[in-house]
């Protein structure tokens, strides 16, 4: 199945990834696998992580204190939030719209 990930999440996941690097190279790159490992197995197996609002799911990473948002659409996975879990719970609700063209379908790209 393919993901395509909200705009906003997209800009998160960016930030995210370069906070990481500007602290270590290292740590940005684990931090990078890591989101890449989660997002793997939410494409592998969408329905696995629990519904935490009307459709929204959550697969919570392992070492670093985030969380992918997710929808299951009716051909791909819509990546809603790349939420640092100290944030405000539903800061990312307004993401959750019918389906609109500003959805783009993306592959993560390594850091450098």
């Amino acid at each position: 199945m393919r993901y395509s990930f909200h705009p906003e999440a997209r800009l998160e996941f960016t930030e995210a990834t370069m906070y990481y690097v500007e602290k270590s190279p290292s740590l940005g790159a684990a931090f990078y696998s890591e989101m890449e490992d989660a997002i793997k197995k939410i494409v592998e197996n969408p329905e696995l992580y629990r519904i935490i609002d009307e459709d929204v799911r959550r697969c919570l990473t392992k070492r670093f204190p985030y969380a992918v948002l997710y929808t299951i659409e009716d051909n791909y996975i819509l990546l809603l939030a790349i939420m640092h879990c100290s944030r405000k719970p539903s800061y990312w609700k307004h993401r959750i719209t019918p389906r609109s063209s500003s959805r783009t379908t993306h592959t993560p790209s390594s850091p450098r």
